[in-house]
């Protein structure tokens, strides 16, 4: 109780320091020059007017416009935000969207988490779907790897934090994010890029579209290679995409997606705190005797079409994914990946008795088998004798349907529900240590109720309850503790959030303020702090509650350029507040739960020239460490780091950047695995990454 009141405590004081500064931010109408909120009130009751751009892939301004009907925290990251910094990873991507947790580990690995989610996974990712163009890139039973994600192919990004993800399923506690690559309309017939930087890391990119009548084309490519910061680190990544439209009528148009990528990249590994803050470039030990490594070759077919009625627009699909993971860690993992699947969306947006009405509904199939070997894996990664083999099976179909029911004309309620149903089946075909087969089926309902309110064109505010779900993965289970995957429950979570989003020509603000509380959260129960490995079980009752706040500003303008278009001086603001806690547990009490920093910052000044100059420094502050075990004894260190970028970028067919990162090279644990119970001879580290300097040119035809 004590901590509840605590967590309450905190809560009001954090929500009156935003009611304090809301107002002068409103006041100051300063901020990103991106989002504009479009009311949707009032709309026409006629035909819809076909679209000048892609039917299958909306632009811009109708994604924003779309994402925007949502009662809860989200956002969109556009490529005109990131072209003028280095963008490798995921983190460079979601730097300046709060409430996303994304820090490196090695390559183009990362922690990603949206709201603690996946905090006990320890490897890949879980706990947040990943889409490219709707495709899942997470595997049929959740799994996801960021290696296949080319931050350089994408228009933007939507970013749907916690429950807000109705339309992707019920399958995620963190949400759901998707990234959106351009289409033949909306794309520059011919642009290249190249960087290159610090750690031999080098990267071209090309990319080519177009529109003929009623066709049009978008290609795109990249090749990266690194030596890496740290020992045996070093990676190859060849990464490509492509679509092809058909406008069969002016309501009707088709779409083929193809994405392939071929990654190579070694492993440095988890160390011990001493070790990665002492002698941050150092590898693992065991990874450079057995050559650890990651490999991925992939490839994802999908079509989508979209059929446009008089005030009902329909969306159908389906997508097939071929993957082959080689995977030597502890053992010589050899995973080949079939998942297929479907979907279908309907979104009807009319006056009914002169009240606007916008009904959603949709369903989403997701299946696929892993046909899964294990080897030993000997002296520099030479596969053995084979230890396991399975066959397993996931089935996830998930249906849903919102509406939002405008009593005013600029307020909605919005009502909607979703079910999952999913089975997961291991086939065991390695019976010499017993028969691990088995089968879990789960049913789950999410129903949600929520308000938003348009206050004027460029400003809302939102409030929802939500229930979420998780299914569990194959890795969930303890062999140790003889508890088999079947027996391990979805994690189920109720959200109450409340915020405000905004867009104005010279500022920008989202805010959010939630709580969710978790029953049967994934969490590491074994203690293998040693190897930065754990087993994975459901806890009883957990809270994951915070505040996050991102805005921008032109805190001055015309400083030595007056007019229309004056130089200005913008400030880039992303704080997150994390409160993630056991909630009584009887082993952890109130214990906090590790693997995520209680306060996030990052913030920047740029000074823009209307002759399209740029520069300005910018810094990361995590000011006090955080756990990286239940039981609380172990945490990491608090670091600050500061960076400069420069360059030239007028929206004209050249841009250059120049970007320094981390200048005073401090030595910092970007990110941690987590355990039951740690130490200081526990391997659970990852060193982040010294001083490095970046540089970039783009060109465009």
């Amino acid at each position: 109780m004590s901590r509840f009141l605590r967590a309450s405590c905190a809560l009001s004081a954090k929500t009156a320091i935003l009611a304090a500064i809301l107002p002068s931010i409103a006041a100051a109408q300063t901020a990103l020059p991106t989002i504009t909120v479009t009311s949707p009130a009032n709309p026409s009751n006629g035909p819809v007017a076909p679209s000048e751009g892609s039917l299958t892939i909306p632009t811009v301004a109708e994604a924003r416009k779309e994402i925007q009907q949502t009662p809860g925290a989200v956002a969109i990251v556009t490529s005109e935000e990131l072209r003028d910094q280095r963008t490798a990873t995921v983190k460079d991507m979601f730097d300046y969207v709060p409430g996303v947790w994304a820090q490196p580990k090695w390559g183009e690995d990362a922690r990603l988490s949206i709201r603690g989610s996946g905090l006990s996974r320890n490897f890949h990712g879980r706990g947040i779907q990943l889409y490219m163009d709707g495709i899942p890139i997470n595997t049929a039973d959740g799994y996801f790897d960021l290696q296949e994600i080319d931050p350089t192919a994408y228009r933007y990004t939507e970013v749907f934090r916690g429950a807000n993800a109705l339309r992707f399923g019920a399958n995620a506690l963190g949400g759901a994010i998707n990234f959106v690559v351009p289409s033949g309309r909306d794309a520059s017939p011919l642009a290249a890029s190249q960087d290159i930087g610090a750690f031999g890391y080098r990267r071209i990119q090309a990319s080519s579209g177009a529109a003929y009548g009623p066709f049009d084309y978008f290609v795109t490519g990249s090749y990266q290679m690194q030596d890496g910061y740290r020992d045996h680190s070093n990676g190859d990544l060849l990464r490509g995409s492509a679509n092809f439209g058909y406008r069969i009528s002016p309501n009707v148009e088709t779409r083929f997606y193809f994405n392939g990528n071929n990654i190579e990249q070694r492993i440095p590994g988890s160390v011990t705190k001493a070790s990665a803050l002492n002698a941050p470039r150092t590898a693992a030990l065991n990874n450079v005797l057995n050559d650890w490594q990651r490999n991925i070759n992939s490839n994802r077919v999908a079509n989508k079409t979209t059929i446009q009625l008089d005030n009902t627009t329909f969306e159908v699909g389906a997508f097939s994914t071929s993957r082959h993971l080689m995977h030597p860690i502890f053992q010589w993992l050899d995973y080949d990946y079939e998942d297929y699947g479907g979907f279908g969306r309907m979104v009807d947006d009319r006056l009914i008795h002169g009240f606007r009405n916008r009904l959603v509904a949709g369903v989403n199939i997701l299946n696929g088998e892993i046909d899964n070997k294990q080897y030993q894996n000997g002296v520099m990664a030479t596969k053995g004798a084979l230890l396991s083999s399975s066959l397993d099976k996931s089935k996830n179909t998930s249906a849903y349907v919102e509406n939002s029911f405008y009593f005013l004309p600029n307020v909605a309620a919005v009502a909607g529900t979703q079910f999952l149903n999913a089975s997961r089946q291991r086939i065991d075909r390695f019976l010499s240590n017993g028969d691990q087969s088995g089968k879990t089926d789960f049913n789950l309902w999410s129903p949600k109720f929520g308000l938003l309110w348009d206050i004027d064109p460029t400003a809302q505010v939102f409030a929802n309850i939500s229930r979420s779900a998780e299914v569990p993965s194959f890795g969930e289970g303890s062999s140790a503790l003889a508890i088999p995957f079947t027996q391990i429950q979805a994690q189920r979570a109720t959200t109450y959030e409340i915020g405000t989003r905004g867009r104005r020509p010279y500022v920008t603000w989202d805010i959010a303020l939630y709580r969710a509380e978790i029953q049967n959260e994934l969490l590491c129960f074994s203690n293998q702090a040693a190897t930065g490995s754990c087993d994975v079980l459901n806890a009883g009752r957990t809270v994951h509650q915070g505040l996050e706040v991102g805005f921008g500003a032109a805190l001055v303008k015309s400083m030595f350029v007056m007019g229309d278009n004056p130089d200005t001086l913008w400030a880039h603001v992303a704080y997150t507040w994390n409160d993630f806690f056991y909630d009584n547990d009887p082993t952890w009490g109130d214990n906090a739960l590790p693997g995520a920093p209680p306060h996030y910052l990052r913030a920047e000044l740029v000074y823009k020239h209307p002759s399209g100059i740029f520069f300005g420094p910018n810094i990361e502050w995590v000011p006090q460490g955080y756990y990286v075990d239940a039981a609380n004894t172990l945490t990491t260190d608090p670091y600050a780091l500061w960076g400069l970028r420069a360059g030239y970028d007028k929206g004209e067919r050249l841009s250059f950047y120049v970007e320094g990162r981390n200048l005073s090279n401090k030595a910092y644990i970007a990110s941690a695995s987590t355990a039951r119970v740690a130490n200081l001879s526990s391997a659970l580290f990852e060193p982040g990454t010294g001083r490095a300097v970046y540089a970039g040119l783009k060109f465009k035809w």
